[in-house]
């Protein structure tokens, strides 16, 4: 193959791929143009779809702007129309304000004249009255002076009576609660704590052989008064006394076991903190055993059967005293009187005894238990008593209950004549009297009193007064009187009932 036909057919390749690439060229500009075509017509229709948009969306923001507008002018035109309301209203304000004004400064002006005539009309009738008053002094032949104090007599007396009916009523209403509540309570914290003498109540001397013994009793550092202190609860008074020891202690049983304990040591010798508290326990024994003995022992006196827990608590009484009175003994006492009187009456002798035997035990532990003696003896006797008259015979011996039996007036009876009678508590006959003869004279220091007896050993008085001088609300107003003179003047245990009686008789003969 020669030259010419390799160059012959290069430059065919040449001219062939030349033709080629016009060929795709031209084939890929009729694709453009179709495209070009396709997107121009697509391009028209978003146009034409933009302008039509545009123009909905400016129709729409026109409408908007106009309804915007006519709803501003609407709300301007109201607030100026509002405005202008207000603007009236002010206008007929400040319009009544000046008539006001006027009407006001006619007042004071009309004001001004009636004060002067007020004042003159004042100056006529103080005149009137001047001159009246004159009058009426010639007329009654009394000053204004007494005449005021006549009429203030009168008004004073009509109130007292008014003041007397309204008291007697306020005293009828409260009378049930507060008048026997309250004696009640002052009755029976007096009957607990008070005494006339205390030293002789609440302290025992111990005799000593010599007054060495005194420093035995007390100890090295004070160990052995410590000891015995504490063991029997009592406070050891070692002072100047010669020969002689007191104890003290409210607890008359705490004394007693503290009594016994010393007097066993003094007699031994042997005084250290072991054997006081040896001693000590062993006296504890002997005075619960004569507690025992001693309940045992009324019991057996009375003639009546009673559990032991009751028997230990009626024992204890035997060192309990009020006023100086053996508590032990007077519930003796009152047993045998509270028999006596059921016998007369004609009924349950036994009952009777049994209730008045018991009526005090609720002072066996009235120092522990809050409540009056009464109702803490009932509630324990009620625990081991099977007779229920014979609980209410204790719970009713003060009358305090608001329906008593007759088991409580009987044992109250009893009670009364047993500590009531001369001589039964610590009092000298010669207080005794002067107490009641000061009742009396302070009875008949009132005016309209006839007579007065002071009773039941000076716990009442009564007054008997003319009817003629003293009515019915004045012999209420004497007792409340005299009771608060009583309270003022004198001194007594417990309390004093005031009494007043009027009484008419109306006495006739037939012929």
């Amino acid at each position: 193959m020669g030259i010419e036909t390799v160059l012959a057919i290069f430059f065919a390749f040449i001219i062939g791929t030349i033709f080629g690439t016009m060929a795709a060229f031209v084939a890929r500009r009729v694709v453009f143009n179709r495209q070009l075509r396709i997107a121009e017509r697509k391009g028209a229709k978003l146009v034409a779809e933009a302008r039509n948009e545009a123009k909905d969306l400016l129709q729409e923001a026109r409408e908007e702007t106009r309804k915007l507008k006519a709803s501003v002018d609407a709300e301007y035109r109201e607030r100026r129309s509002e405005l202008q309301r207000q603007e009236n209203r002010l206008s007929q304000k400040s319009e009544s304000l000046e008539r006001k004004l006027e009407g006001v400064d006619q007042r004071e002006r009309n004001l001004t004249a009636k004060d002067k005539e007020v004042e003159a009309i004042r100056n006529q009738i103080n005149e009137t009255k001047d001159k009246q008053l004159k009058q009426l002094e010639l007329i009654s032949g009394m000053s204004s002076d007494e005449a005021k104090k006549a009429l203030l007599d009168t008004m004073e007396a009509e109130i007292q009576q008014e003041s007397s009916r309204r008291l007697r009523e306020w005293e009828a209403k409260l009378k049930m609660d507060s008048d026997e509540k309250a004696q009640e309570i002052l009755s029976q914290a007096i009957q607990r704590s008070a005494s006339e003498i205390v030293a002789e109540s609440t302290v025992s001397v111990v005799p000593l052989p010599s007054d060495e013994m005194k420093g035995r009793l007390i100890g090295r550092e004070g160990r052995n008064i410590r000891a015995l202190e504490q063991a029997t609860g009592v406070d050891l008074i070692i002072d100047d006394t010669p020969e002689a020891v007191t104890l003290s202690s409210f607890d008359s049983v705490r004394r007693e076991v503290a009594r016994l304990a010393l007097t066993k040591l003094i007699l031994n010798g042997r005084i250290h903190p072991a054997r006081i508290e040896e001693v000590v326990a062993k006296s504890k024994e002997e005075v619960e055993a004569d507690i025992i003995n001693a309940g045992e022992q009324a019991a057996f006196q009375v003639n009546v059967q009673l559990r032991p827990e009751l028997v230990k608590l009626l024992g204890r009484l035997k060192y309990r005293t009020s006023y100086g009175q053996n508590a032990l003994a007077h519930s003796i006492e009152t047993a045998y009187m509270a028999g006596i009187i059921a016998a007369e009456l004609g009924a349950n002798v036994n009952i009777a005894k049994r209730a008045g035997l018991l009526h005090d035990i609720g002072k066996s532990v009235d120092r522990e238990v809050e409540g009056t003696h009464a109702a803490i003896g009932a509630d324990l006797v009620k625990q081991w008593e099977k007779s229920p008259e014979v609980v209410k015979g204790i719970a009713e011996h003060h009358l305090d209950t608001s329906n008593t039996s007759i088991w409580g007036f009987v044992v109250s009876a009893a009670d009364a004549i047993s500590s009531a009678r001369p001589g039964a508590r610590r009092e000298s006959l010669d207080s005794y009297l002067k107490r009641l003869k000061g009742l009396e004279d302070i009875a008949n220091s009132f005016k309209g009193v006839e007579k007065s007896y002071a009773i039941q050993a000076g716990r009442e008085i009564r007054i008997l007064v003319k009817p003629e001088h003293i009515d019915d609300l004045g012999a209420m107003r004497m007792a409340r009187d005299v009771a608060k003179k009583v309270e003022e003047t004198m001194e007594y245990p417990g309390q004093i009932r005031v009494t007043v009686i009027r009484e008419t008789r109306a006495t006739d003969y037939a012929k």
